[in-house]
């Protein structure tokens, strides 16, 4: 598939930290229960951080108990891309950024009780949050 950005591994290496390069260029996963965004509760959006595209919205997250952020939704499915995993002798589906093909996590067909029935399970570290602007009442101006 192309994308929207194109960069170097050797760029992205420059541009990334090391873990950040590790599960957003190489697919690795980040510790369970250890991401700056799992228990985030303000409404805004998620989106990819190595291009910034939006990805997710506050309302989609909810708390599975697998220790990473989970949603149900993208915030569009051109959003994200899906592909078939097939590593680790398991059969699974990787999501991709679908704006610059970083590693986001995967997808399951287990999200008991949200609307889809998906879960996207997130590596925190693939992630930025942007925190909705609360606009300010008309007692206040």
């Amino acid at each position: 598939m192309g994308y929207n950005v194109d960069k170097s591994e050797a760029e992205w290496r420059d541009e990334l930290g090391d873990e950040q390069y590790a599960v957003l260029r190489e697919a690795a996963t980040e510790r369970a229960w250890t991401g700056e965004l799992l228990d985030e509760e303000r409404a805004g959006v998620y989106t990819c951080a190595a291009c910034n595209a939006e990805l997710f919205q506050s309302g989609t997250k909810f708390d599975s108990g697998c220790g990473w952020p989970s949603f149900y939704e993208s915030v569009r499915p051109e959003a994200v891309e899906l592909i078939e995993d097939t590593s680790l002798g398991m059969v699974r589906t990787e999501v991709r950024c679908a704006n610059c093909g970083s590693h986001l996590g995967h997808v399951f067909p287990d999200g008991f009780g949200t609307p889809t029935g998906d879960r996207y399970c997130m590596n925190s570290i693939a992630l930025n949050f942007a925190a909705a602007e609360v606009a300010a009442s008309a007692d206040e101006a």
